[in-house]
Parts: structure tokens; C-alpha cells; sequence
């Protein structure tokens, strides 16, 4: 399995895929995979973006621009391609906007207290918004080709996970306690709905405060009614990363922990009925030619020469920078094989380690021609 997917490359993929989503541990490269998937998709005359939604500078500074927000910006390198960085509170705002039935009803939402630590800080609201997000730029039709740049992989489930979380907490007891006739913001000491909602709300006082409670039934209240726009939009973006126009893919390095987080988000993604596009693994050691990929004997002919005269020791020293890349192209090839064991990614492409960093359009096209098998 592990040789056959040797041989894949990610240009269909690029080519066609309307949402590439790209996922992987923290420090394997994934932001820089997916600004090069990105760029590799504009040259091909594919209007394209990436967005990423780790606040961390390297996609922008990769890209030839000094910032990103949550608006697109032009990337004037590369005809065809723009990029952007959600930002999760003025997102949540747009939703309110579109969903609220006037504009008293957004001003009364948006200057909530319970609204702004929500909009801004409340754990899977940036991963939620980054699917409204994604939702919006698949609607408005302007991009042939979207790449999603996410959080580190653990977080990422969060990227499958946060709209069932929020609808279920939107539809759940504790917003219907809100929303129950007589629970009305500043009367919660007393004239709570039920004995155990009362206790409740009287035990809650005591250790929130009362004005906290009533930031809290305001916000529910001022949401009542647009729920359901929620739940369906959360519905459709679902079921278009689950479509044939998106593919998933998981970004890793030969190491054996990364391999791990990559082996369990591709199960994650199959059980979940997510396509997965391939696995792409970063700064890999190149084998040697065949007729040279042995490194004992290497190792035998570098100590036969070492003690000679110039330029004897010098060819050992080479040898023996020969034999040692050898040792772990066979390393890397074994943790490939234990960490994908009983896992299908698809298409595998290595990308080869290089000796700078990517840190341009230049380095970008590098990774790209290496993604599209035509490096």
C-alpha cells in the first residue's frame, strides 16, 4: 500500500476540487502546504483563496504580504490567488447581521456581554466560524478553488466538530430554560420557571452574580427565532465538506508522533464519511539510487579511505554523509509504514527536506511542483 501510494501526486486534486481542507499536527508544515496547494491552483488559471484560521503569521509573510484579515487580499505575485485570516468575531457579527430581523435586534445581540465573550473567546466559535466563513465564500461564487488552512490537528476535529456542538447546545435544556415563559432578564432570583430551574438560577447567582445571568437570558432571548438558520447553514457546509467538490488533506512528517495524529484523523475522516485527497509528508530523506543504498558497505569503503591521503579522507567523509542518509531514508520508511498500518490515505506524496525554509512564492512553487508529481 505504502509503495503504491509512492507513486500518487495531489494535481488532480488541485485541478479540480472546489474546498481543499488542510490538516495536520502543529510544526509539520501544514500552513506552508497549503499556501503552495493554493498557488499551484492559481498558476493552473483556477481563481483561488486560502484562509487560514491560525492566527500565526507564516501564510501571509509566505505570500509576499505584510498582513491578513478577515477580508481577501490580493496576492500580486500570483495572478488569480487571494488570501485572507478569519477573524472570528467580526464573523460572528456578519451572522447576526444576516440572521437578526432588524437592526435594533442586531445592536441588542452585539453589545451583549455574554455575546462578546462568546463572538470572541468561547472554545470550537473559531472553528464554527470558519465553516460560516467557508459556507459564505462557497456561496457568493467568486473562487473556482478554496483552500482552508486549519488549526493543529486535535483542534481540527473541532473544524468537524463545532457545528453540531453549537446546534445542540442552541437546541438543548439550557436555552429552553431561557427561553420559558416568566424567565425574563432581572427577575431571576425569584421568579424562575419550575423548583429546580429556581434552584438552579439562585445557586448560579450567588456564584456568577445576578448581571451575568441576565446577559445570559438576554442573549438567549434576542436568539430566539434564529436558530434555525444556524443549524441549516451548519447543515450545508457539512454536507458539502463530505461532497465530491471538497477533499481533506492531512499534512505529516516521517516522525512517529505526528504520524500518529495523521493515522487518527484519516480514520476520523473516513468513519465520518469526509474525502480524503491524500496525505502529504514534509521534509522526508530521499533513498539513495539502488546501486548505492547500502549502508554498511558504505560504511565499510568510508573506513578503508579514511586514513589515506587527500582526497581519500574527504570521499569517506562523503560516504559516511551517504551511509547516515541512507540509515534514515529506511527509518522514515519503516515509521511510514507502522504509523499507516491498517490506514488507507489515498495518495501519499513525500516532500523531500530542503536545505532553506519556504518562506516565499519561489519556495511555494518548489513544494507545489513536488505536490503535482512534477518536480
Amino acid at each position: 500500500m505504502i509503495e503504491a501510494a509512492r507513486a500518487g501526486d495531489l494535481d488532480e486534486v488541485i485541478a479540480g476540487s472546489h474546498v481543499i481542507v488542510c490538516t495536520g499536527s502543529g510544526g509539520v508544515g501544514k500552513t506552508t502546504t497549503a499556501a503552495a496547494i493554493a498557488v499551484a491552483a492559481a498558476r493552473k488559471g483556477r481563481r483561488t483563496i486560502v484562509l487560514t484560521i491560525d492566527p500565526a503569521r507564516r501564510l501571509a509573510q509566505s505570500l509576499g504580504l505584510s498582513s491578513l484579515d478577515n477580508w481577501p487580499r490580493p496576492v500580486e505575485a500570483v495572478d488569480g490567488l487571494d488570501a485572507m485570516m478569519l477573524d472570528m468575531k467580526r464573523t460572528f457579527d456578519e451572522v447576526i447581521e444576516r440572521h437578526a430581523d432588524s437592526a435594533e435586534h442586531v445592536r441588542n445581540i452585539t453589545r451583549n456581554r455574554f455575546y462578546q465573550q462568546l463572538s470572541s473567546s468561547l472554545a470550537g466559535t473559531q472553528e464554527y466560524m470558519a465553516m460560516e466563513k467557508l459556507y459564505d465564500l462557497h456561496r457568493e461564487g467568486t473562487y473556482d478553488c478554496i483552500v482552508i488552512d486549519t488549526p493543529p490537528t486535535r483542534n481540527a476535529l473541532d473544524f468537524l466538530d463545532a457545528p453540531r456542538r453549537l446546534t445542540d447546545f442552541l437546541e438543548g435544556r439550557f436555552l429552553r430554560m431561557f427561553l420559558s415563559p416568566g424567565v425574563t432578564a432581572g427577575r431571576w432570583a425569584g421568579k424562575a420557571v419550575g423548583f429546580g430551574t429556581g434552584m438552579f438560577m439562585r445557586a448560579a447567582s450567588r456564584i456568577t452574580g445576578s448581571g451575568v445571568l441576565e446577559d445570559l437570558g438576554e442573549f438567549f432571548q434576542s436568539f430566539e427565532g434564529m436558530y434555525e438558520g444556524f443549524k441549516q447553514r451548519a447543515n450545508d457546509v457539512y454536507h458539502l465538506l463530505q461532497s465530491s467538490e471538497s477533499g481533506f488533506v492531512v499534512v505529516s512528517t516521517a516522525e512517529d508522533h505526528t504520524l500518529r495524529e495523521a493515522r487518527y484523523f484519516l480514520q476520523r475522516l473516513a468513519r465520518d464519511g469526509m474525502p480524503t485527497a491524500g496525505l502529504v509528508v514534509n521534509r522526508t530523506t530521499p533513498p539513495l539510487p539502488d546501486e548505492l543504498a547500502d549502508s554498511p558497505h558504505l560504511r565499510t569503503a568510508a573506513a578503508s579511505l579514511a586514513d589515506g591521503e587527500e582526497p581519500a579522507p574527504a570521499a569517506a567523509a562523503l560516504l559516511e554523509l551517504a551511509a547516515e542518509d541512507d540509515a534514515v531514508a529506511h527509518r522514515e520508511h519503516r515509521a511510514l509504514v507502522a504509523g499507516l498500518h491498517r490506514t488507507d490515505p489515498g495518495v501519499l506524496v513525500e516532500i523531500p527536506q530542503r536545505a532553506e525554509d519556504i518562506h516565499d512564492i519561489g519556495g511555494l512553487d518548489w513544494v507545489g511542483a513536488h505536490l503535482r508529481g512534477v518536480a
